[in-house]
């Protein structure tokens, strides 16, 4: 049966307000009045100008505006008046006349105002259309020099797109009211892509099921195998729910038809509207009741950046793509799938590496429970969820009954979450779920070492070698890819041992300035100093006579105190900033105080939890010492739970000061660990 086109349209803005068909934009009177503010106007300006300077041929999607079309070219804008009139008063500001009319309908003092743009020479006027020009007029003066004027100008109205989504006239536009009311929000980037794949698969059955792996896989927040609907869990993963089954799209549309034939009236043909709004008709096969209360958590990352780490997992294989050049962040979104070019083939290959990935992400990496970051609980969970064979019930059971390789996979991946832990750009995601795509969950341990060895490249090819860092010591975009990548495969190439003057050559050691010490090498660091504790300590039961444990401390270059806080320690989501153990404040760099160079050294530095942070950056370091070590609850403990800050904290004590000889020797010690090279 052949398929109506989607009403969906890709535009320029100079298309929309300047087009060769004359049109008109009605604001109808149930829309609220305009509302953007200065933040709001302004970040947009800085987004547009932002991607113009990055590759002024590139379009920079915008949104998109929902309209019902009444007949004669007038438009009747029933989601996404805000941006339009945004977009038409920094048209205003940028000194261009719209060929095409913005309309007030039903509201003479808001359409007025925007008629006696820019003097607005009328008594009644909208103080919200008012201000908009004056915060678009504000924004591109101070955003825009002068010299990139005429560029942006051009690039504004040929290069920044809008998607312009027509309601068809056999729509029910009261149903379609209420679903716009109940979402509250414009159609989302990641819902044009949903619609632009769906329309290039012609098979119905095809669309149903692709629709149901993107519905089910966009909930976050939930274990995958616990939102399919009309795919038993069972019947895709296997009984239990610990291998993914199907080898390819194809497999699940098969089962898709089986259960089709067995139940005919539960099924339906999809249609435009299930596409951009599935709602779902309430006949599909049911999760049994015991299953029905879902194990929620909190996710790593959103759905829009999960659609680009599967859509580069999906392209990693394509003759002449580039990895490096691939974009992971929301913002590219349209772009990346439109370079993708994806035909019926391509998306059935991303439909079925998005219900994998998921999968995997849920299983196989961890996320964080809904609970408080305590002393007491680890909130990081690295649990499967799958049903009991015998009791037919879901559980969650940790992914390794090896209580060892439980911790170390836990403690590494949320050590990669805290260092990175915006949703965009997350790379190391992208290339362990590659790796899980490639290799499967059979040999947990081969993970465990897979996802080490990634924490040593990161730091050993990446952070040791300055050509990939900028002025402040932030790695340059595609420097990851560099070194883990080699072409479209995971590097298996092995790391060569560096000395501790390659790190004090970037990093500084007090003698000179730092251009700064980025947050990965202080949880690199935490790790590795676990790691030891893992080897030899935990689990024995040594005393502090013991020799075993004399020689631990001895090589963390402090005295024992004690090992609790090393069986607590994880990477609380807290440790958000850097200490300097001896203050800013302090140091002057007159006689008796340190200068800024001796403070900006790793010897000085450790990750900290902004309650502590914000309680005492100014202190002197004994002052920290008996506040941060004060067992009275009045500082959170996980606030200071960085095992180098622990490790500075009991020297302070030992030897009752903190001064460059202490930051120095503390600091030689913490570089030695950081430079042995990984035992595998």
């Amino acid at each position: 049966m052949a398929k109506k086109a989607l009403p969906l349209k890709e535009i320029s803005i100079s298309h929309l307000f300047s087009g060769s068909e004359k049109s008109v934009y009605e604001i109808p009177i149930y829309q609220r009045n305009y509302a953007w503010e200065k933040d709001e106007i302004t970040a947009l300006v800085q987004d547009v100008y932002d991607a113009y300077k990055k590759d002024p041929k590139r379009p920079y999607y915008i949104g998109t505006i929902v309209s019902y079309h009444k007949g004669d070219h007038v438009y009747e804008i029933i989601d996404g008046q805000q941006r339009l009139t945004t977009l038409r008063l920094i048209l205003d500001a940028l000194g261009i006349k719209p060929n095409n009319r913005l309309t007030y309908r039903a509201r003479k003092k808001s359409d007025d105002t925007l008629k006696a743009v820019p003097k607005f020479n009328i008594e009644e006027k909208d103080s919200g259309i008012v201000n908009g020009y004056k915060y678009a007029k504000s924004a591109i003066e101070d955003i825009v020099p002068n010299d990139d004027m005429q560029g942006f100008v051009l690039y504004f109205m040929d290069s920044v797109h809008i998607i312009h989504y027509k309601v068809p006239k056999d729509i029910d536009l009261n149903h379609y009211f209420e679903i716009m009311n109940s979402r509250g929000e414009q159609l989302e980037k990641h819902e044009i892509v949903k619609a632009n794949l769906m329309e290039v698969l012609k098979d119905d059955d095809e669309r149903i099921v692709f629709n149901r792996i993107w519905e089910c896989c966009s909930d976050m927040s939930v274990y995958v195998q616990q939102t399919l609907q009309e795919i038993k869990p069972e019947d895709v993963f296997g009984m239990s729910l610990y291998d993914f089954q199907p080898e390819n799209f194809k497999e699940i549309v098969i089962h898709y038809r089986e259960k089709k034939q067995e139940h005919d009236d539960s099924f339906k043909t999809i249609t435009i509207e299930d596409i951009i709004h599935s709602e779902g008709d309430g006949k599909w096969a049911q999760l049994k009741d015991e299953d029905a209360k879902k194990d929620s958590f909190l996710p790593i990352i959103d759905f829009p950046n999960f659609l680009l780490i599967v859509l580069k997992i999906t392209r990693i294989g394509e003759p002449g793509f580039s990895p490096i050049k691939f974009n992971l962040d929301d913002k590219e979104l349209l772009n990346e799938f439109r370079d993708a070019a994806m035909d019926s083939e391509k998306v059935r290959t991303f439909a079925y590496n998005l219900l994998k990935a998921r999968f995997f992400l849920d299983n196989y990496i961890v996320h964080h429970s809904k609970e408080e970051d305590t002393m007491d609980s680890n909130p990081w969970k690295l649990q499967v969820w799958n049903r009991d064979r015998e009791t037919k019930k879901g559980q969650l059971k940790n992914l390794s009954d090896n209580k060892n390789l439980q911790n170390q996979l836990a403690h590494l991946l949320s050590m990669f979450e805290v260092s990175f832990s915006a949703r965009q750009r997350k790379n190391y995601l992208f290339y362990v779920l590659l790796y899980l795509m490639k290799n499967g969950t059979d040999n947990i341990h081969a993970y465990a070492i897979f996802v080490e060895g990634l924490a040593d490249r990161y730091f050993n090819k990446v952070y040791l070698d300055g050509n990939k860092l900028n002025a402040i010591n932030t790695p340059l975009p595609g420097s990851f890819d560099e070194v883990v990548l080699e072409g479209n495969t995971l590097s298996k190439v092995p790391l060569e041992p560096k000395d501790s003057g390659v790190f004090i050559d970037i990093y500084g050691d007090g003698f000179e300035s730092s251009r700064g010490v980025p947050l990965f090498i202080f949880n690199y660091l935490d790790y590795k100093i676990w790691k030891i504790y893992d080897l030899t300590i935990r689990g024995k039961e040594y005393k502090e006579t013991d020799q075993e444990r004399q020689v631990f401390f001895r090589k963390l270059g402090c005295d024992d105190f004690g090992l609790s806080i090393f069986d607590q320690f994880y990477f609380s989501r807290t440790r958000r900033s850097l200490e300097h153990y001896y203050p800013q404040a302090m140091a002057t760099g007159e006689d008796g105080f340190l200068n800024q160079n001796q403070i900006n050294c790793l010897g000085n530095y450790a990750m900290i939890g902004s309650e502590a942070n914000s309680s005492g950056s100014n202190w002197s370091p004994k002052t920290k010492l008996d506040h941060y070590l004060d067992s009275s609850g009045k500082i959170s403990q996980i606030s200071v739970a960085s095992l180098k800050f622990m490790i500075m904290m009991q020297i302070c004590k030992e030897r009752k000061s903190w001064e460059f000889d202490e930051i120095k020797i503390h600091q030689d010690r913490m570089i030695s660990l950081l430079m042995e090279m990984p035992v595998i």
